[in-house]
């Protein structure tokens, strides 16, 4: 059975930082490419970033360019996603998500709140 255990979400203040983690098990985590995407109230979930496989390449969508970092580490069956200069605009249920051309996973979501 596959699972995604997402864990580091939370409260945090603009202009703060929080690292988010997804821990996969029961596949090959090597072979999926990895990739957070965010869902805000009232509206749709949306890419926020990926990594390949090997972890070569990443992709992140412009909002965040320059303040996320998606990450892997493929002998802990994880990927992060650091997450610093937070905005109000940031809040969201984060979702990690594996995928490769054949199946596509989710995490449980994870709230990230940024707020004074």
């Amino acid at each position: 059975q596959v699972q995604l255990v997402q864990s580091g979400g939370g409260l945090v203040q603009p202009g703060g930082s929080l690292r988010l983690s997804c821990a996969a098990s029961g596949l090959t985590f090597s072979r999926y490419a990895m990739s957070w995407y965010r869902q805000a109230p009232g509206k749709e979930r949306v890419f926020v970033a990926a990594i390949s496989s090997s972890g070569g390449r990443t992709n992140y969508e412009d909002s965040v360019k320059g303040r996320f970092t998606i990450s892997r580490d493929n002998a802990k069956n994880t990927v992060y996603l650091q997450m610093n200069s937070l905005k109000p605009e940031d809040t969201a249920v984060y979702y990690c998500n594996a995928f490769d051309s054949n199946s596509d996973y989710w995490g449980q979501g994870t709230q990230v709140t940024v707020s004074s």
